[in-house]
């Protein structure tokens, strides 16, 4: 069945939808996204990855061509439309279209587009059990990556590189320490201790990772957000990522190397039990 999309105000089936060949987006990657996940039939954290997306528009000097009361409206309406029980809600945001100029254009109206992708498995993965495998990689993207821009070529080129090797994803090093992964935060456990990088314009602030966090230090656990080495990440007691749609995910290997036991560990798993059942009762 198609699918219903937003594009710049209209709800449209999804053969039908268009964006200018000039949009700034296509054109310059002049564009930020968010992605909310769908459980239950409600999202997850709406709020923070709506107040995310209005600082990537700042940083930008870009309109924000919605209110956010006016945004979750148009997410509900596209739950309710495609009738999305458990899935996501992408939403892209460029400064719109205008002749192809490396200067901002002064009187362009920003694009805006939203559609959904119905997954199951997100509450149940199974890889919750079985844990991801992980490769190190260079970091070579840009320097503002706590600006969640569309500019997601580097990226796409790790999530390649680690099937090629084997593996489910790649965690990012620079200057000797592990940034984060291509498409999620990267965490180490030590004991009773979680330790994470520290936020700054090398990494993006994730939303599940910042209600992760909060999470941990409620259940009376360590955090440390500082950097760590890829040799320490071996020689953790446990490993594992966060992003909006993997939820809590474990790494149980690293470069070949098995983390811990080489399966997922408990404080993960308590983690991931607690981080589903609160969005659960806080979704909207």
């Amino acid at each position: 069945m198609t699918r219903t999309v937003y594009v710049n105000g209209q709800y449209l089936p999804e053969d039908e939808a268009t964006v200018s060949i000039f949009d700034r987006g296509f054109l310059f990657a002049d564009g930020v996204y968010e992605v909310t996940s769908v459980l239950d039939g409600k999202l997850i954290d709406f709020d923070g990855h709506a107040k995310r997306l209005q600082r990537s528009l700042d940083e930008l000097e870009m309109a924000n061509p919605t209110t956010e009361e006016e945004l979750l409206e148009i997410h509900r309406e596209l739950i309710r439309a495609n009738d999305i029980t458990e899935g996501l809600i992408y939403l892209q945001v460029t400064r719109g279209a205008a002749d192809r100029d490396f200067a901002y254009p002064e009187d362009a109206t920003p694009t805006i587009v939203l559609f959904t992708q119905a997954k199951s498995g997100l509450a149940d993965n199974p890889m919750a059990k079985t844990g991801m495998k992980i490769i190190s990689i260079e970091d070579q993207r840009w320097g503002r990556r706590d600006i969640k821009t569309v500019q997601l070529l580097y990226p796409s080129m790790g999530k390649m590189a680690a099937k090629v090797a084997g593996a489910h994803d790649a965690w990012m090093v620079e200057d000797g320490v592990v940034t984060e992964g291509t498409s999620n935060n990267a965490y180490i456990v030590k004991g009773n201790t979680i330790i994470t990088r520290h936020l700054g314009h090398e990494i993006l602030s994730g939303i599940t990772r910042t209600a992760v966090l909060r999470m941990a230090k409620e259940a009376q656990m360590k955090v440390e957000e500082r950097p760590f080495t890829v040799e320490e990440a071996k020689q953790a007691d446990e490993a594992f990522v966060t992003s909006a749609t993997t939820f809590v995910m474990p790494v149980v290997e690293i470069d070949g190397t098995a983390v811990g036991t080489g399966t997922p560990g408990a404080v993960t798993a308590r983690l991931r039990e607690i981080y589903i059942d609160e969005m659960r009762k806080a979704a909207v």
